[in-house]
Formats: structure tokens, C-alpha cells, sequence
């Protein structure tokens, strides 16, 4: 029986990500992800790479955001349209329990698309040009207890089709190690 586990695109494509300046976080969830994957190949664990809503809407070259940003109609139609056909995917599998055993979804925390038990949030709008208040807004931006966006919106889906009891959906998170490590186990 092969296991199969879905993960963030991130996970296996660091290129993704927002440029980052904060080399401790960096280096942390580096080594987290690199123990992870090591696990995944160890046991022979499938791993099926979600589609980043960030990379696909705005590129490489993108600011860093927050979920207040994308957390509106158009990001989350954005999301629910790439999301689409892993749902398919994921139903093929569950629908072939003999081969298969789905592990689950495996997001990032921290991320404003792909946190799952925690997300960015901030208030932040508009030109950072000449602005005033910057260092202020900046400052803004913290930790929240809620998924991103796209993992608000997968976790809708799954209860669309009912799945939302079949599939665990858990987070790599630096401070928080064992969510995707014992989804391994």
C-alpha cells in the first residue's frame, strides 16, 4: 500500500517563498522541513506538492503579505480554482483505500496561504511609498491564531465533500515539530 501525504509547495520548492531576512526562523523551519522530507523518502512516503496562490497570482519577485490581504472574494476564488483539482486527486485516492492511505495535508504555519493553525496578520494597505506610519505598520504584523488563506479554504472544501473527518490537515511549524512529524508516523 503506498501512503501518500499532500504537501505545500513550499516544502519541496523553497524557490517559492518571499525573500526573508530573519536567519534564526529561516535556518529553524530549514531544518524542520529538511527532517520531514528526510522521513518522507525514508519510509516511501508519496508526497503530492500543492500549488503556491502567492507564486501563481504575483511571482518571484513579491513583497511579503499578510492574510488581511488575500483574506477577499478574488484571492479566494484564486485558491478554490487551484485547489480544484487536487480535491479530484485526493478523491481518487481515498476512493482506492485498497492501494492508498491518504496521511493527510501538511501546510506551513506562519504562512498568510498555507498556515494552518497560525497565520500573519496586519494591517497593511496601500503604498508603502512616503509613508509616515511605516515602521508602525510594519510593527502591526504578528502572529494569529488561524489558518491562511488557502488552508481556509481547503479545509472548506473537504467539508463540501464531506472528507473534512477522512483527512488531517496539521502544519510544519519550527516551535511546534511533533504536528507534521506524527503525521508521519
Amino acid at each position: 500500500m503506498k501512503k501518500i501525504v499532500f504537501v505545500s509547495h513550499c516544502i519541496l520548492n523553497t524557490a517559492s517563498k518571499v525573500v526573508l531576512y530573519n536567519q534564526e526562523e529561516i535556518d529553524a523551519e530549514e531544518n524542520l522541513r529538511k527532517k520531514f522530507m528526510h522521513e518522507v523518502i525514508d519510509k516511501e512516503i508519496q508526497a503530492i506538492q500543492l500549488p503556491c496562490p502567492e507564486f501563481t497570482l504575483y511571482g518571484a519577485k513579491r513583497w511579503g503579505h499578510v492574510s488581511d490581504q488575500f483574506d477577499n472574494v478574488f484571492f479566494r476564488s484564486h485558491c478554490r480554482r487551484i485547489l480544484a483539482p487536487v480535491i479530484e486527486q485526493l478523491k481518487e485516492y481515498l476512493a482506492n483505500e485498497d492501494f492508498f492511505e491518504v496521511l493527510g495535508f501538511v501546510g506551513v504555519d506562519g504562512s498568510p496561504s498555507c498556515g494552518v493553525d497560525y497565520t500573519c496578520q496586519g494591517n497593511w494597505y496601500g503604498s508603502f511609498d512616503c509613508r509616515k506610519d511605516l515602521d508602525e505598520t510594519l510593527s502591526d504584523c504578528h502572529l494569529v491564531k488561524r489558518p491562511g488563506v488557502l488552508m481556509d479554504v481547503l479545509k472548506e472544501m473537504l467539508k463540501e465533500e464531506r472528507l473534512d473527518d477522512r483527512v488531517k490537515v496539521t502544519s510544519l511549524f519550527a516551535p511546534e515539530p511533533e504536528k507534521c512529524m506524527d503525521l508521519l508516523r
